[in-house]
């Protein structure tokens, strides 16, 4: 049986299409392999989102050039957003690579591998068919990743999306819908619904199929067994009311956003044409606090584009401590071709400024998650388990609804949510023990007055009788009713004893270009 091994990078979409690919090439009879030296099939799902990520897949792609020489027969295929940025030139600089394709042509991997000739096959449109709809293998049974667009209309200035991904292209709601309902059949508990910019979905739809990012979350939240759902990543621009009401009301939702900012000065905002400006953004935090008052946020943030003064990175900062982030991914700006920002503006930050400027930005993000995780302790966490710890076998690792990783002792099974008495914070990570098992630093523990899970399910019980039904005059962006949705169902109140402590995870890459 031929074997394939598979390297992914980049961000949540790419290790979406690596499940899909994997499902795939299960279907055409292939064996994953865990040694790249004994496949007969190299793939590699390329990120050309920044210099860095070039740098890790050229090193990989070094390696594949080897086994090419040594076993000619094996097959190298190159796959993903950098493949779709060198389509011209990739098979002149790297004859050894025997198929390219791009990130909207993932479904027509089997049909380039089944060609009689397999020598410099690519395949490099936007055809607007969705890898959603290919077979998967997960990572983890118990959470799936859901594809519900692809592409990006927006034109930051910086990046690369939309000439590698194509236009912005809503799938049907009712696919999306479906896929859920099937994964929760398979004992999915959480999904995480992908797009480059999912809170303008389902604008490119027929009128009459036309649905809400808002009523799509209703939705996949009103599956039964669907315990969590989370969405990235969001366009700031395009976060209405409607999507901030969901998260306050609907259990399932978690309460987490991703909220790109990308700089805390309005003149950077505007060379990278992101249509809004500082105040905008701010506002929008506070309307999100107003509302649900424990939601955790986090953030991208770049250091070092084009013109940014001392003055531009002190504004920044002082973002950072005014939203009050739980945690932020932090990058170096690096040039990408193709871009406008690219092709048109200087790069004219220091190498050693930007060093000095992205080292200052993680200590202050760092200051102020660790401040914002502190809150936790002494309180009992709903904690969605995904396995052993990665640094301490003898430790449980799972998720909260804020989307933060919590290492316990005490025994739960992976996929099932269990009460943790959080015991000590860090600036990424929470600490405990399982909620009614024996600390093992003293006696059986006593949940903190308010803090246990009964008070977790009393509150769970005042969100559902609140919660927004379709069709039930929950107001939407507009101030209307939310239309009902075919072909979902209204599942009542959990019980608390029927084992659904509802929160969310979602597998730790980093976020998706916005």
């Amino acid at each position: 049986m031929p074997r394939y091994h598979l390297t992914t990078f980049g961000c949540q979409m790419n290790a979406h299409d690596s499940e899909r690919m994997r499902g795939l090439l299960a279907s055409l009879g292939y064996d994953e392999s865990p040694d790249r030296d004994a496949a007969d099939l190299i793939v590699f799902n390329t990120c050309t989102i920044r210099g860095s990520a070039d740098d890790r897949f050229m090193g990989n792609l070094g390696e594949a050039r080897r086994i090419k020489r040594e076993r000619p027969d094996v097959v190298v295929a190159v796959g993903g957003c950098w493949a779709q940025s060198q389509k011209d030139d990739v098979f002149q600089d790297f004859p050894f690579v025997d198929i390219a394709f791009g990130p909207g042509e993932v479904n027509r991997l089997g049909e380039l591998l089944a060609r009689e000739r397999i020598q410099a096959v690519g395949a490099f449109t936007f055809d607007g068919r969705f890898s959603g709809d290919l077979p998967s293998l997960r990572e983890r049974a118990h959470q799936a990743w859901v594809q519900i667009s692809v592409g990006c209309n927006c034109v930051c200035s910086y990046c690369i999306v939309p000439a590698v991904r194509g236009r912005e292209s809503s799938r049907p709601w009712q696919a999306v819908v479906e896929e859920v309902q099937a994964q929760a059949a398979d004992g999915v508990v959480e999904v995480t619904l992908l797009g480059q910019n999912v809170n303008s979905y389902g604008r490119d739809l027929p009128a009459g199929d036309r649905r809400s990012f808002a009523e799509l979350l209703m939705a996949v939240a009103e599956v039964p067994g669907i315990e969590r759902v989370r969405y990235t990543s969001p366009h700031p621009k395009d976060i209405r009311e409607d999507v901030i009401s969901v998260h306050r009301d609907v259990p399932e939702v978690c309460r987490h956003i991703h909220l790109p900012a990308q700089s805390g000065s309005s003149r950077v905002l505007k060379a990278m044409r992101r249509t809004y400006d500082r105040t905008r953004y701010l506002d929008l935090v506070g309307r999100i606090r107003d509302a649900i008052p424990d939601i955790a946020l986090t953030t991208d943030l770049i250091v070092g584009f084009p013109g940014e003064t001392a003055e531009d990175f002190a504004d920044t900062l002082s973002l950072v401590r005014e939203a009050g982030y739980d945690g932020a991914y932090t990058f170096v700006y690096s040039p990408r071709p193709g871009t406008e920002a690219g092709e048109r503006m200087d790069d004219d930050v220091a190498p050693e400024v930007k060093s000095e400027r992205i080292g200052e930005l993680i200590t202050v993000v760092q200051d102020t998650a660790r401040e914002r995780l502190s809150r936790h302790v002494g309180t009992v966490q709903d904690v969605l388990v995904e396995g052993p710890s990665r640094t301490d076998p003898d430790r449980l690792s799972g998720r909260t609804t804020h989307n933060v990783t919590v290492n316990f002792t005490g025994d739960a099974p992976a996929g099932h949510i269990t009460p943790v008495l959080v015991e000590r914070s860090t600036s990424t990570t929470l600490a405990g023990h399982r909620h009614g098992c024996r600390s093992p630093r003293g006696p059986p523990d006593r949940a903190p007055a308010g803090a246990g899970p009964l008070r977790a399910h009393r509150k769970r019980e005042e969100r559902d009788r609140a919660r927004p039904r379709p069709g039930d005059g929950g107001r939407g962006d507009r101030g209307g009713p939310l239309p009902a949705l075919p072909g979902t169902r209204d599942r009542g109140r959990r019980s608390p004893d029927d084992g659904s402590r509802g929160d969310s995870v979602s597998p730790g890459r980093g976020s998706l270009p916005r």
